[in-house]
């Protein structure tokens, strides 16, 4: 496999080796069928969630909105990393441009800040119509829904220019070899031959800072729903209440749990098999538990 002649006449690195899944090649055919089939679903499943709220007068509300969009935004996701996936596993030379590579890293992460932040203001939406229920129609307008949407796709692409700008100042001078099947930023600043402790340290805080205010903020929204939800008389709407929150609540683990067992847990970037398979994990199972979720 090519890894050190991949260099152009300056010297710099033209292009990366994502390394994948290297196992026997039969693996890699299940491993390809089964992502395949996972990814048609994943498409098919939020489609349907778009499709239904657009053609339904009836869901032309904020919360259906919210949903619509935050499915548009699963699709988009799931397809910033897996046919490039895919088309590794069954590729022999398993390369990616290095501006492929890095553009690939800021879809990816600015999708996956713009998650957090839909889950931020859909969480908003619950509170709101939960807590304030005869404030809700005046608060939530649609004109307020289109800023939040707004807010939701520009703040995630924005907040990831800046890791993006430093990343693309590191110089990469070979080897060329990620062992991983995405350009994430461990392995990929791994592979730097200059000094990059302060780039790391930055893209971490910036990183980390999107991870918990989001998460803070939705933790501190719903112990506020629960706190009034649990005030509710049982029988009165409590049901309604609870079943409102459930499937929110299920896609906010979910995003959470995944992301912060490899970005929170000490010492997750040095078993790069199991930060290989986090990855994975987080980068399939919301988009396709999204519609199973919200359907059920």
């Amino acid at each position: 496999m090519r890894t050190l002649d991949t260099t152009n006449i300056s010297g710099s690195v033209s292009e990366f080796i994502l390394l994948g899944f290297p196992c026997h090649r039969d693996i890699q055919v299940l491993l390809f069928v089964i992502f395949s089939l996972i990814y048609l679903l994943t498409l098919m499943g939020n489609t349907s969630i778009i499709c239904a709220v657009w053609s339904s007068q009836k869901l032309h509300t904020p919360m259906y909105i919210l949903l619509a969009n935050f499915s548009f935004l699963e699709i988009c996701y799931v397809s910033s990393d897996v046919p490039k996936m895919l088309a590794n596993i069954i590729s022999q030379t398993k390369s990616t441009s290095y501006a492929g590579c890095l553009f690939q890293f800021y879809f990816f992460f600015s999708m996956r800040a713009a998650e957090g932040l839909f889950l931020s203001v859909m969480s908003f939406d619950r509170f709101l119509a939960i807590c304030s229920p005869l404030h809700y129609p005046t608060i939530m307008t649609h004109h307020l829904c289109a800023w939040l949407v707004v807010f939701c796709w520009a703040g995630g692409f924005l907040w990831l220019l800046t890791p993006l700008t430093l990343i693309s100042q590191v110089p990469f001078c070979g080897p060329n070899t990620i062992d991983h099947f995405l350009c994430d930023l461990a392995p990929l600043l791994a592979l730097s031959c200059a000094s990059v402790s302060g780039i790391t340290l930055i893209c971490g805080i910036i990183s980390s800072l999107i991870i918990f205010l989001t998460f803070l903020y939705v933790l501190g929204t719903y112990i506020c729903v629960l706190s009034v939800v649990l005030e509710v008389p049982p029988g009165s709407g409590r049901h309604k209440a609870f079943s409102t929150c459930a499937s929110h609540l299920a896609v906010v683990c979910l995003f959470y749990g995944s992301v912060m067992v490899m970005y929170a847990s000490p010492g997750s970037g040095d078993y790069p098999g199991l930060q290989k398979f986090v990855t994975l994990f987080y980068a399939l199972e919301t988009p396709f538990f999204n519609p199973l979720i919200y359907n059920f």
